[in-house]
């Protein structure tokens, strides 16, 4: 499906808790979610400069700043306070696009271990800034066990 200048997939969203996030530059948040993350474009509404994305199953919207969901002035960095994880299937490739575009990478990979009652759920991650200062975690599940080391 084409829809202006956006080419959609044929795939309906499927999230039940999807952040929405506000962009000062619709065009390079596209291009950053889109040609270097590797986001799919579900659906995009190009004359409000929207679109409905999604990698690997995790799904997010970006939507240029309109004040339309704001409860107050936005100021750089956007999303202060929040993180988001997304599980990737090959973090490595992910990391070599980024690194190989010059991207600034503000946690390098690193393995972690969680608690999670009795074992260790563990993935190896990496922590970037979008255009827009929004915080973003990429992590590959290495699995899970019973001792943290």
């Amino acid at each position: 499906m084409t829809d202006g200048q956006y080419t959609a997939v044929e795939e309906a969203p499927k999230g039940r808790l999807v952040p929405e996030l506000s962009v000062s530059d619709f065009t390079r948040s596209f291009a950053f979610y889109v040609q270097l993350i590797g986001f799919d474009v579900l659906y995009a509404r190009p004359e409000s400069d929207f679109a409905y994305l999604s990698r690997e199953g995790a799904e997010l919207m970006i939507e240029r700043t309109s004040g339309t969901w704001s409860t107050g002035p936005l100021e750089q960095p956007y999303g202060r306070g929040i993180n988001f994880q997304i599980m990737v299937s090959d973090l490595t490739a992910l990391y070599s696009r980024l690194v190989a575009a010059g991207y600034p990478i503000m946690v390098e990979p690193a393995e972690g271990w969680y608690r999670r009652g009795d074992a260790f759920d563990g993935q190896r991650q990496f922590l970037i800034q979008d255009p827009d200062g929004y915080l973003l975690r990429f992590a590959e599940d290495l699995g899970t066990r019973r001792d943290p080391a």
